[in-house]
């Protein structure tokens, strides 16, 4: 599908029947086997609940709650509220009861699709008095309304005719969807994206690699975020099969069974494979460990366009031949790109998988450009490691005095939600979208992230620290698992480290220091002294009023369902620093 500029998103799915049928469309195991839904199959189930909702007396403009994980059945879901006019408002299954009942109430939301019986009840409660007619769960529950029952009452009382009419009367310019982003602070704010945001970005994201229909994808992250939304679009309008793995913990076992040839993953789930990669290199013994780090060693001194020359390059090809294809064979033995987003990619991790022959292509955007801004491509010329890539071709960028990234194209949002004061400052009298983060250009063409405006502070001697950068090079070290930079109107910039406790109960067994918990560890002299040598070792690449001086190590994993990070794994810094007052006075205070 070469041009697609006037296409509607449920065009998409339409456009398949012009391809070869395929029995794989879309597939998730129920009850232990793969179940798939050929491409009839898949079309039909979709028409069937757009007759279902049209039977409802669902209008265009309606908003359609959805909260469930990836599975076929959000597609139905999506597509029956694309071609029927309605919005569909997805939600994080996380997503907290005060985040549910603002945006039931903010949206307006008249039919909501959930998992199971708790989720059912979770909306319920949430909704309270506010107007919502029904509530169906997709797995079978009692006596629930259930998606399975509405497909089969549209599928007896079709309405064709009604349908096609909807059809022809929606333009690709009108609103396809509400985005809930749930920001570090404040209430989730609605991102109203059109259906041309969405095509805009998939035409642009064509040149991102030779795409094949026979390929397969694994989809594993929330389809409710615009990220894996918008691939599952792009992999739909070239005819990819979608299988959608169990759970994050099961990825490794699905990825063997499935054996993709692409998926769209955060870098902190490729930092879990390559820590897990690591660590049973590190349970080899005698000369099988040794060519496990002699092959590790030479990856991690990657450089492109054979910049290290032919004996380097000599070695590497007998590394991928005797260890990196072993790698390979992890990730299913067919993979050919996978794409990272969501946060900066380490650059050691890139090299590393770019030496075993497993390109990752790290990319840029926001819920509010529909995501891509830029993406590193397949082909090497417009790749460089260390950069999210060149911009897309329908995006224009230009910096703003300050560094800011601001950018114009046919992905930028229509505007938040009810919020137009807000989006007359996000987007400004000249239509530019200031993102928020501050950024290069290297080399006249690859964008480099380099902060976030929100996150970078003033110490007390007015000097801006820009504290991802050096926490991204601090969680480099195998002992550290997370870590935040603080210090704010402070002397100096310190950091809260969670250390690595499952690296750090071996490193303590090696060294025959007692391991009870992970609270009493991290008060124990040799181990914080070993982390702070990983500091000292970071702080050698840091200018002087960068260089963290201090540190407090903390007991607990930030997660999502602490409340310590966003659904995208940002860190919600106000609440780590509220959380841990007693540490951040430990180091202040004390001075």
């Amino acid at each position: 599908m070469n041009n697609i500029e006037n296409y509607r998103l449920f065009d998409l799915l339409h456009h398949l029947k012009s391809m070869p049928l395929k029995a794989d469309a879309l597939a998730a195991k129920e009850e232990g086997v793969w179940r798939k839904y050929s491409t009839q199959e898949y079309i039909d189930t979709v028409n069937n609940l757009s007759y279902a909702f049209l039977n409802l007396g669902v209008k265009p403009g309606d908003k359609i709650g959805l909260i469930t994980n990836n599975r076929p059945e959000w597609n139905f879901v999506d597509y029956a509220c694309l071609q029927t006019g309605s919005i569909s408002v997805p939600l994080y299954p996380t997503i907290s009861e005060s985040d549910l009942t603002h945006v039931i109430k903010d949206a307006g939301i008249t039919y909501f699709f959930v998992t199971d019986a708790k989720m059912y009840h979770k909306v319920k409660a949430c909704a309270g008095n506010l107007e919502i007619k029904e509530i169906y769960t997709i797995d079978r529950c009692e006596d629930l309304p259930c998606i399975k029952d509405l497909i089969l009452k549209g599928k007896e009382q079709p309405k064709e005719v009604e349908l096609e009419k909807i059809k022809a009367s929606v333009k690709n310019t009108d609103l396809a969807t509400l985005i809930y982003t749930s920001g570090t602070t404040g209430n989730p704010k609605g991102v109203m994206l059109s259906h041309h945001n969405f095509i805009s970005n998939i035409m642009a994201t064509y040149s991102l690699c030779d795409f094949k229909f026979e390929w397969r994808a694994l989809s594993f992250l929330p389809l409710n975020h615009v990220y894996e939304r918008m691939l599952s679009y792009l992999y739909i309008s070239l005819g990819i099969s979608v299988y959608y793995a169990e759970n994050l913990e099961k990825i490794g076992d699905n990825l063997k069974e499935i054996n993709p040839h692409i998926f769209v993953t955060v870098p902190r789930l490729l930092e879990k494979v390559y820590e897990k990669i690591v660590s049973k290199g590190s349970e080899l013994t005698g000369i099988k460990k040794a060519l496990f780090f002699w092959a590790l060693n030479l990856g991690l001194r990657f450089e492109q366009h054979k910049a290290n020359g032919w004996w380097y390059e000599f070695q590497l090809n007998l590394a991928n031949k005797i260890i990196f294809s072993k790698w390979r064979e992890a990730l299913g033995g067919n993979i050919v790109v996978i794409a990272s987003g969501g946060s900066a990619l380490q650059p050691r991790l890139a090299r590393v998988f770019f030496a075993a022959k497993i390109k990752v292509l790290e990319g840029y955007g926001l819920t509010e450009t529909s995501p891509v801004i830029a993406v590193n491509n397949f082909d090497d010329n417009n790749n460089k490691i260390g950069t999210v890539g060149p911009v897309i071709s329908n995006v224009t960028l230009k910096f703003a005095e300050d560094g800011e990234i601001c950018v114009k194209g046919p992905n930028v949002m229509m505007g938040y939600y009810n919020l137009p004061e807000l989006t007359a400052e996000t987007i400004d009298a000249e239509g530019w979208f200031h993102t928020g983060d501050i950024g290069i250009l290297e080399d006249g063409k690859f964008l480099k992230i380099t902060d976030r405006k929100k996150e970078m502070f003033k110490t007390s001697g007015g000097k801006y620290i820009t504290p991802q950068i050096t926490e991204n090079k601090l969680k480099e070290s195998r002992f550290i698992e997370q870590v935040m930079v603080i210090g704010e109107n402070e002397k100096f910039p310190s950091a809260f480290i969670v250390p690595s406790f499952a690296f750090l109960k071996t490193w303590c067994e090696k060294h025959n220091i007692p391991y009870t918990s992970d609270a009493e560890i991290i008060n124990n002299e040799q181990v914080k002294n070993r982390i702070i040598q990983e500091v000292e070792t970071t702080n050698l690449a840091l200018a002087q009023y960068e260089k963290i001086k201090k540190i407090e190590l903390l007991p607990k994993e930030w997660s999502i369902d602490g409340g310590q990070m966003t659904p995208k794994l940002s860190l919600k810094r106000k609440v780590i620093l509220n959380e841990n007052t007693h540490a951040y006075n430990k180091i202040y205070k004390s001075i």
